[in-house]
C-alpha cells in the first residue's frame, strides 16, 4: 500500500529535503531535534507516510501517546490504497467513530473481504472501547491478509488491552521479523513482556529502544524502573541519572531515584529539587513527585519534622488528583459482611474450580506482603508472579450482572457461572507461570475485597493475609508515592478507616470460614523468622525448605516498592521506624479506632 502517485513529491519537491534531513538526525540518535524538519515535510506534504510514522515513534517514546496516535492516524490516510476508504479515514483520526463505523460497514456489506476496510473498522472499534469487537474483526483480517502489518499491529495492541499479553507478544514478533525498525511494535512488546513477568525480556527491548533513542529521558525512565524490578540497582540508577541529564525537570525520575532505598542525594541535586520545588509553574503532579523525593531526603538526614510537612503536602497533592471516597469503602465492607455469611458459603459449596493451585496474598501495601512472597517464591514448589489484576477485573464482571452494588450480584450467580470464573482465572494467569511449578503466588493486596469471589470460585486455593502494625503499616504507605490503585494512601484518616474496614472484613471471614486464611504477622516473622515460616508453609500444606530462609538469594523480578528490602536478609530497622514520626499520626490514630488498641486481633 502506499499513497497515491498524485500526492507523491516531485523531484524538486522541498519536503524531501526535509524528510531526509530529519533522518538524518534520527539515525544520528538525535530524534528530539529530527521532529522539526520531519513535522515541516509533512507540513509541506501530508502524504509522506515514513515521516508520519517516525513522529509517532518519537512522539510515543517521548510519553505524548495522544500525539503520537495522532501522527500514526496521519501515516494511515497516506498509505490507505483505496479513495473510499479515505473519508471513513479522516472521520477516524478527527474522532468522528459513529461516521468512520457507519460509512465502513456501508462498504464491508457490498465487498466482506476488504481487508483495509476491515483493519479500519478494528480501529474504530477499538477507540470506541469495544475492545473484544475490535479484536475478532483484527484477527480475522490478518487471517485474510496476512501481509498486512498495520492491522497485525492494531489487533497486537487490541490483544494487549485485553490483557493477553502472550498473544500480543506473538503478533509483535512477526511484526518485527518483517520490519526491525518498527519501534512502535518494540516499545509495545517491552509493555506487554513485563506484564507477562518477563522483566528481563523487557530491559533487553527496552535497551534496544533506548539505543535508537538515546536523547530521549522517558526511555531511559522506563529501562531504569525495568532494571529495578530485576535488582539491577547500580544500572537503575544510571538510567534514571541518565534521563535526569537530559531532562533535569523530570519529576518522575528524581523520585524514582529517591525511591532507591540506599540511594542518597549529593548536595548540588538537593538544591536543584528545592529551586523546581519554588517554582510558579510547576503542575501538581510533578510537584507532589519532587515533594516525596525531597521528603525522603530529608528523612534520610535525620530531619523528621521537615520531611513529615514534605510528605503531607505532596500527599495533599495526590489526594487532589485522585480523590478517594472512604464511605464507599464502608458501606462495601457492611453489605460484604451481610451477604458473605457461613449459610451462603455452605449453600454454594462445590461450585468453583477445585484447583488447588493459587495462592492469594492480601493486606495492605507497605505490610510485608512482599517478604512473605518473596520467601513463598523461594520453595521449589511455588513461583511468585506480580500483582495480578485478573480477580478484580473479575469482580466487575460480576458486579455488572446485577442492578445491586457490588457483592450483591454475587448472589443471583448460577453454579456453572461460579466453576467458569474459576476456570477462567487459571487460564488467563497461565501466561504468568513460566516455571510450571504446583503452586503459584497472586499478590494483589486489594484482593481482601474479594475475598468472597476467591471463596466462591476457587474454594481449595489458599489465602494468607498479611498484617502489619497499623501504624507503622500506615506511616509507610503515606511515604510512598503509588503509581496508580491505592487512592486511599494519600491521607492518614483514610488510610486508618481503609485498614480498620479490612481489618473488619477479615475478621468476618474468619468467622464464616474458619481455618481458610492464614495470617501473618509482620513483626512476629521479623523477630521469630524460622518458627513463623514454618507455620506459614504448614497452614499451605507445603513442607518446610531451607531455601525459604535464604529467600534473599532469590534473583527473581519483584515490582513492588520492596523489590530491595527483598533482596537482604531480615532486618529489624523498620518494625519501629513509625515511632520517629508518631507526633504527626493523630488523625491515623483516630480514624483507626479499636482496630489500633486490638491489634494484632481484631476488635471485638
Amino acid at each position: 500500500m502506499g499513497p497515491q502517485a498524485s500526492d507523491l513529491p516531485g523531484p524538486s519537491d522541498p519536503s524531501l529535503a526535509k524528510r531526509a534531513e530529519g533522518e538524518r538526525l534520527f539515525a544520528a540518535g538525535r530524534s528530539r531535534e529530527a521532529k522539526a524538519p520531519l513535522a515541516e515535510a509533512v507540513a509541506l506534504n501530508p502524504s509522506l507516510a515514513g515521516a508520519w510514522r517516525l513522529l509517532g515513534d518519537i512522539d510515543l517514546i517521548g510519553g505524548d501517546v495522544a500525539a503520537a496516535q495522532g501522527a500514526y492516524d496521519r501515516m494511515l490516510r497516506a498509505v490507505v490504497p483505496d479513495a473510499r476508504l479515505r473519508e471513513p479515514t479522516l472521520a477516524l483520526a478527527e474522532g468522528r467513530l459513529a461516521d468512520a463505523d457507519r460509512q465502513l460497514r456501508q462498504l464491508l456489506t457490498r465487498e466482506p473481504a476488504n481487508a483495509a476496510a476491515g483493519h479500519l473498522l478494528g480501529e474504530v472499534l477499538a477507540r470506541e472501547g469495544r475492545i473484544a469487537a475490535a479484536e475478532a474483526v483484527l484477527a480475522q483480517v490478518v487471517s485474510l491478509a496476512p501481509g498486512l502489518n498495520l492491522a497485525r499491529q492494531a489487533l497486537a495492541l487490541a490483544l494487549q488491552r485485553l490483557g493477553r499479553h502472550a498473544e500480543a507478544v506473538s503478533q509483535l514478533d512477526l511484526l518485527l521479523a518483517r520490519d526491525p525498525r518498527n519501534f512502535r511494535a518494540r516499545m509495545a512488546k517491552a509493555a506487554s513482556l513485563a506484564e507477562t513477568g518477563d522483566f528481563a525480556a523487557a530491559a533487553d527491548v527496552t535497551a534496544e529502544v533506548t539505543t535508537a533513542f538515546p536523547d530521549q529521558p522517558r526511555g531511559w525512565l522506563i529501562l531504569g524502573n525495568t532494571l529495578r524490578t530485576l535488582g539491577r540497582i547500580e544500572a537503575a540508577e544510571a538510567a534514571f541519572q541518565r534521563c535526569l541529564d537530559l531532562d533535569p525537570d523530570c519529576a518522575e525520575a528524581w523520585w524514582s531515584l529517591a525511591n532507591l532505598k540506599a540511594y542518597r542525594f549529593a548536595p548540588d541535586a538537593l538544591a536543584a529539587m528545592e529551586t523546581r520545588l519554588a517554582r510558579a509553574d510547576l503542575g501538581h503532579a510533578d510537584r507532589s513527585l519532587l515533594g516525596f523525593a525531597l521528603a525522603k531526603a530529608r528523612e534520610d538526614e535525620g530531619r523528621d519534622a521537615e520531611a513529615f510537612a514534605l510528605y503531607a503536602e505532596a500527599n495533599a497533592l495526590q489526594r487532589a488528583l485522585r480523590p478517594y471516597d472512604a464511605d464507599a469503602t464502608h458501606a462495601f465492607v457492611q453489605r460484604a459482611k451481610a451477604l458473605l455469611t457461613a449459610g451462603f458459603f455452605a449453600a454454594r459449596a462445590g461450585w468453583g474450580d477445585p484447583a488447588a493451585n493459587p495462592i492469594f496474598i492480601v493486606g495492605l501495601p507497605r505490610s510485608g506482603s512482599t517478604l512473605v512472597e518473596q520467601i513463598l517464591a523461594s520453595h521449589p514448589q511455588v513461583e511468585g508472579t506480580r500483582e495480578l489484576m485478573d480477580v478484580q477485573q473479575m469482580a466487575d464482571w460480576a458486579a455488572a450482572q446485577g442492578a445491586a452494588a457490588y457483592p450483591g450480584p454475587l448472589a443471583a450467580l448460577p453454579r456453572e457461572a461460579v466453576r467458569q470464573l474459576g476456570r477462567d482465572y487459571l487460564d488467563r494467569t497461565r501466561a504468568q507461570r513460566r516455571l510450571g511449578r504446583a503452586r503459584f503466588i497472586d499478590k494483589a493486596p486489594w484482593n481482601w475485597l474479594h475475598v468472597g469471589l476467591i471463596q466462591l470460585m476457587l474454594p481449595n486455593a489458599r489465602i494468607v493475609d498479611v498484617r502489619r502494625h497499623p501504624l507503622g503499616c500506615g506511616l509507610s504507605a503515606f511515604k510512598q508515592h503509588f503509581a496508580g490503585g491505592f487512592d486511599f494512601a494519600y491521607d492518614l484518616a483514610d488510610i486508618g478507616r481503609y485498614y480498620a474496614d479490612y481489618v473488619e472484613l477479615m475478621a468476618q471471614f474468619d468467622a464464616v470460614l474458619p481455618g481458610r486464611i492464614v495470617r501473618v504477622i509482620y513483626e512476629d516473622l521479623v523477630a521469630d523468622t524460622e518458627p513463623q515460616v514454618r507455620r506459614l508453609l504448614d497452614g499451605l500444606g507445603l513442607p518446610f525448605d531451607p531455601a525459604t530462609l535464604r529467600f534473599f538469594e532469590n534473583r527473581r523480578a519483584v515490582a513492588t516498592p520492596s523489590s530491595e528490602q527483598v533482596r537482604r536478609p531480615i532486618f529489624g530497622e523498620a518494625v519501629d521506624h513509625w515511632r520517629r514520626f508518631e507526633p504527626w499520626l493523630g488523625p491515623l490514630k483516630d480514624a483507626l479506632g479499636p482496630a489500633l488498641d486490638a491489634y494484632p486481633a481484631a476488635p471485638d
